[in-house]
């Protein structure tokens, strides 16, 4: 294999947190009037920071108003999240069949990154991912490059050896950012088109299509 180091992203890339995501935006913005805002919008903003996303779907702007929504959306999180994120078919047995062949495998994600732990711990050892980045530890998130290069310098890997996988075009812009090859996957909410019109190695249908035949 080329790469010694396969990043990915986490929503719609390893797991569908669509569930969690949507009923925790939504108890938000009922509880403030906001009634008329459908599911597939909600789902359409997943990948981008909470900031963004509120101002997305209900065009206000002010600061500390979103800041509030913000830490709303923190606490229904912490009922909602975990239980209703769950992990694509393929995510396994092709991040085990990665990390068998001796690769670096990582998380670079807008999610916390212990939310990201709370579900993988389920399902891998504690020490299976050579890093995860979360939101909380980064000062500029996607597609600032911030992350990925944060991840190349704890690991010692360098940017030809590092695969970026994503289904969002932020996460193609992230990788054309950080000067690293990205695949993208249509498990998410961005087509095929869309993700093509940024660099790519390949666009695929499952992770699962990572590994050798």
């Amino acid at each position: 294999m080329k790469y010694t180091t396969y990043l990915f992203d986490f929503d719609y890339t390893l797991a569908d947190s669509s569930v969690g995501i949507v009923t925790c935006f939504q108890n938000v913005l009922r509880r403030h009037n906001f009634t008329h805002i459908a599911d597939e919008s909600i789902k359409r903003t997943i990948g981008k920071t909470l900031e963004d996303s509120f101002v997305i779907l209900t065009s206000v702007t002010d600061t500390e108003q979103i800041l509030s929504w913000k830490k709303e959306y923190t606490r229904e999180a912490k009922t909602y999240m975990t239980p209703h994120t769950f992990l694509y078919p393929d995510t396994l047995p092709v991040l085990t069949g990665l990390k068998e062949k001796g690769m670096k495998i990582g998380i670079i994600s807008t999610k916390y990154r212990f939310r990201i732990r709370e579900k993988m711990d389920l399902y891998f050892p504690e020490d299976f991912f050579d890093i995860i980045v979360g939101g909380e530890d980064v000062l500029h998130e996607k597609p600032d490059p911030q992350g990925i290069r944060f991840a190349m310098e704890q690991l010692g890997t360098a940017a030809p050896d590092v695969l970026y996988i994503g289904d969002s075009t932020i996460d193609a812009e992230t990788a054309q950012n950080a000067g690293v090859d990205f695949i993208g996957v249509t498990t998410g909410m961005t087509s095929r088109e869309e993700l093509a019109t940024y660099p790519h190695l390949q666009i695929i249908h499952s992770l699962k299509e990572l590994l050798p035949a």
